[in-house]
């Protein structure tokens, strides 16, 4: 059975590389992004788009 994970997104560099590092440890990654305001919306925008985009690549569709 693979190892589950939720992975906090800010659609930032770093929550990006921890999304990473997580599947290549070899997890099952949930992502999560939460909008309570905060005036980097470019960023929060793009957690939005990578985590589909690398889900499709980790399952294979």
């Amino acid at each position: 059975m693979k190892r589950s994970a939720i992975v906090l997104l800010s659609g930032g560099l770093d929550s990006a590389t921890a999304l990473a590092m997580a599947r290549a440890q070899g997890f099952e990654c949930h992502t999560l992004a939460v909008s309570y305001g905060q005036r980097h919306s470019a960023e929060l925008a793009a957690a939005g788009v990578n985590p589909r985009c690398w889900a499709r690549s980790s399952t294979g569709r």
